[in-house]
């Protein structure tokens, strides 16, 4: 798997790294290894592009993306099961992944006909206000492995629609799967040096964030990596989006929907192996509910089908590499010395491939190390409470505020905690994931830094506000109206 560089695919100067396929430990791709030569040369292509791109009608740019779409539809599979063998997660989800970004590209094309501005009125006579957006430049973007399509589609599409041209940096977790969907860009048409793919490891993104011509740097990843992009491209005075970590929670009251609160958190815990920002790792159960919560899902644990993710009867999936699978094994220690009790699971699956079981931990307190810090796998850790109060203070008191969630048939109660919940995305009896292409995705605390992903807040991150005054009096006024004399006269 190659570079993408205005418009062609050339190997980097760094040799090649191999991608492995988690279920297997085997081989997956071998990829390109880019030095800081590829991401010059991809920044400069899409500098140059940029003069062009930009350019172009909003709405002839959305209609790239809507051929985009169609592209995506076609190959939905193909790019699935690319995504599965290359990062883990079942067939199912890996199809969603692509669904998501096919959803983008229609919302995203539909904005090449609104990009909405606004008019005012201005305060001299005989003259005409409007702030409308504009383009902003080259776009640097590093995106994680375990959405591998959707989560480069939130950036991406805006950010080409608004008039802004790509330099992407992919996880090396799933080269072959971002080098996939850039091909589908290829074919839909996009003019060459509108978006660049560089692959490589850590370096590579870090200098893709110092090259001075790139005006726009957005992150998904971790919050150790994301706060040192951060720090490095504001000493530059760049634009900065940030999306890292989180701690998500279920609320689940006494007066629940038992069987709808067991499938939510079986799914928002387990699915996607836990690998996901969104997932819920902290259970927050009202006293009397609890017992027969947990009894319920530990059985429901135990039907979790563990193996490759392109298998139709797998349900569960690895996780993502070796450094993950040790991560959350050493999170088992932390349980045994926490004195936490593990109601099922807490151990490797199997001695081939990176799997890990589903797992549940009872008697979690909220100051603890596995209430406080992200896991990032299949760990599901249970905290008791007895009053609403109580409840929303725990959710609240971590150090990340992406998703949260609450299981009640109280329409009081779900008001009050739509109220209070502090992050950035709130569900009333569903689990904590599956945000919409149509809502701002993102988070408060430190998930991130107050911009969105998605919805008309996503054109926020990737354009700049243009305020434009046209004087039509053919002739010089004064800087400003006696306000005093004209309200005399009025009066």
């Amino acid at each position: 798997m190659k570079n993408y560089i205005n418009g062609q695919w050339v190997e980097g100067h760094g040799g090649t790294f191999v991608s492995l396929n988690p279920a297997t430990e085997e081989p997956f791709a071998e990829i390109t290894l880019s030095t800081s030569e590829d991401v010059d040369a991809a920044v400069e292509a899409a500098k140059v592009a940029y003069k062009t791109w930009r350019l172009m009608p909003a709405p002839r740019r959305g209609e790239l993306l809507f051929k985009l779409a169609r592209i995506l539809t076609e190959r939905k599979d193909e790019l699935a099961r690319i995504a599965t063998q290359e990062m883990g997660k079942i067939l199912d989800e890996t199809r969603g992944d692509v669904q998501e970004a096919i959803d983008m590209a229609y919302y995203m094309g539909g904005e090449g006909r609104r990009l909405f501005g606004y008019t005012a009125p201005v305060e001299m006579p005989n003259k005409f206000g409007m702030a409308i957006r504009d383009s902003v430049g080259v776009v640097g973007l590093i995106t994680p492995w375990n959405f591998p399509v959707a989560v480069p589609s939130w950036k991406i599409l805006p950010a080409l629609v608004a008039g802004n041209t790509i330099v992407w940096k992919p996880s090396e977790d799933a080269p072959a799967t971002a080098a996939a969907f850039v091909k589908c860009f290829e074919d839909a048409g996009f003019p060459a040096g509108v978006i660049n793919l560089i692959q490589g490891h850590g370096q590579v993104g870090e200098v893709l964030v110092k090259n001075p011509h790139v005006r726009i740097i957005s992150f998904t990843g971790s919050t150790t990596t994301g706060l040192h992009v951060y720090t490095m491209a504001a000493a530059l005075g760049k634009k900065v989006t940030l999306e890292m970590g989180g701690k998500n929670a279920i609320i689940v009251m006494d007066d629940a929907n038992f069987d709808l609160a067991v499938e939510a958190i079986t799914w928002s815990a387990y699915g996607t192996t836990g690998q996901r920002c969104t997932a819920t790792s902290r259970l927050i159960v009202q006293k009397g509910i609890k017992p027969r919560l947990i009894d319920a899902l530990v059985e429901k644990a135990k039907t979790i089908r563990i193996g490759d993710g392109l298998l139709p009867e797998t349900t569960m999936g690895p996780l993502v590499n070796q450094k993950a699978l040790d991560k959350v094994s050493g999170y088992m220690q932390v349980a045994a010395e926490e004195k936490v009790t593990v109601c099922v699971g807490g151990k490797r699956a199997r001695e081939k491939g990176y799997f890990f079981e589903p797992t549940l931990l009872d008697g979690v307190k909220p100051n603890m190390r596995l209430a406080q810090e992200e896991i990032f796998g299949p760990v599901l850790s249970v905290i008791e409470f007895e009053t609403l109060e109580e409840a929303i203070e725990i959710n609240n008191g971590v150090p990340f505020g992406l998703s949260s969630s609450i299981f009640t048939e109280n329409v009081n109660v779900a008001f009050r905690a739509i109220r209070d919940l502090t992050t950035g995305i709130v569900y009333i009896n569903h689990g904590t994931t599956g945000a919409e292409i149509q809502f701002p995705f993102g988070g408060t605390r430190g998930t991130g830094n107050g911009m969105r992903e998605a919805g008309q807040a996503g054109l926020d991150s990737f354009t700049e506000w243009k305020s434009v005054y046209v004087d039509y009096s053919g002739r010089l006024q004064r800087a400003q109206i006696d306000t005093d004399a004209i309200l005399g006269k009025i009066e």
